[in-house]
């Protein structure tokens, strides 16, 4: 996974930062997880896992074979004395959060469940991560949903008002609170400062191959059917390993220690990449030639934000990141993993390669593009 040109810092992330890098990702056992934990161990880090074991049949984490080359704690992130012990033996240097209670319709019919995983799981895990001196950068994963949502025509930047009117999104307005409280308080430049540096990651909606969660939009094509409940919603659909690719690029700025990236930091499609609801589904099952769609008027209505955009300027300019996949890119890489997995094809082999493909792809974008950032940077 060597990239083929450019300057290590126009890389989209750096191979030898990663190499034997002690690397604890919480949630791996999950469709984002699973994606980042092979990556990392793609790059040679010495990746370990603390998360609930795999709830979906199947299981990307079981299908990727991360079973067999990630050491995993299974637990509830709120399990103090598990998570103090999966730190103290495996001593990571970097922490990328995303144990999370992810889905908005479980948050209505489980509320408690969804506030004590996303907020009180960040803060257990901020306040174990305190007692490790080791640790160096923490990447807290949250979402878009995390702003107070007010229907507006452009994007949310990062100094947007938390908010969020479900459970769910309320939640990760919460967690994006008490992230930054436990950061100012108790990590660097906090009068109890640990060096480690902390920042928080809002990505959009997320598709890609091996997501089986219950009532998503590409899962439940892949059942059969996928019933919308708002087919006009718009949301910044983008394929799973651009955020992770940010993710991994915060990271590793944080732990050079470089001033001003211990922040909040929003992962989204370029602008006007948004899409409706009903687009991106009509475009998968196109492209999977199976699914049907099915319009359901008569589902209990539910509040959810009907318009959501992320502005990127700011990842675009001060950590120069940039998404790099086409929506029509995404829903061809997304189409072709499921559809090897429908053959018995060996999606190990095909998700390494959709990895390799990216990376190629995305350090060719940022070189076209580096002149550009380079002049905006000294202006």
């Amino acid at each position: 996974m060597v990239p083929r040109e450019g300057s290590v810092e126009n890389l989209v992330v750096q191979p030898g930062f990663w190499k034997n890098r002690r690397v604890l990702v919480t949630g791996h056992t999950g469709f984002k997880g699973s994606w980042l934990a092979l990556w990392l161990a793609e790059l040679g880090a010495q990746v370990s896992g603390f998360a609930q074991a795999p709830n979906t049949e199947p299981s990307l984490f079981e299908l990727l074979g991360l079973d067999r080359i990630v050491p995993s704690t299974f637990a509830d992130i709120n399990d103090r004395a598990a998570l103090d012990a999966h730190l103290e033996a495996h001593k990571p240097e970097v922490v990328l959060h995303m144990a999370a209670q992810s889905l908005v319709r479980f948050s209505y019919d489980r509320p408690v469940e969804t506030f004590a995983t996303n907020v009180m799981g960040t803060v257990n895990l901020l306040d174990a991560v305190r007692a490790q001196a080791g640790i160096r950068a923490v990447v807290v994963v949250t979402s878009d949903k995390c702003y107070e949502n007010n229907e507006w025509p452009w994007g949310y930047r990062e100094n947007e008002p938390m908010g969020g009117h479900d459970p769910y999104s309320a939640s990760k307005g919460c967690t994006e609170l008490a992230a930054t409280a436990m950061r100012r308080s108790f990590f660097h430049g906090g009068s109890r400062g640990h060096s480690a540096r902390v920042a928080t990651a809002r990505a959009g909606n997320v598709i890609g191959g091996g997501d089986w969660s219950a009532d998503r939009l590409v899962p439940d094509i892949i059942r059969g059917a996928v019933h919308l409940r708002s087919p006009h919603a718009v949301r910044p659909w983008q394929h799973v390993l651009e955020p992770l690719s940010g993710y991994l690029r915060l990271a590793e700025r944080l732990f050079s220690g470089t001033p001003g990236f211990d922040e909040g930091w929003n992962f989204g499609p370029a602008p006007g990449g948004e899409r409706q609801v009903i687009e991106v589904a009509h475009e998968i099952v196109a492209a999977l030639g199976v699914g049907r769609i099915v319009v359901e008027n008569t589902m209990p209505v539910l509040h959810e934000a009907n318009l959501l955009k992320l502005d990127i300027a700011k990842v675009q300019q001060k950590l120069r990141w940039t998404p790099t996949l086409t929506f029509d890119k995404t829903v061809e890489m997304t189409a072709s993993w499921y559809s090897a997995w429908r053959r018995g094809g060996d999606v190990v082999a095909l998700t390494r390669r959709q990895i390799e493909e990216y990376i190629v792809l995305a350090n060719e974008t940022r070189a076209a593009a580096a002149p550009r950032h380079l002049q905006e940077a000294a202006q």
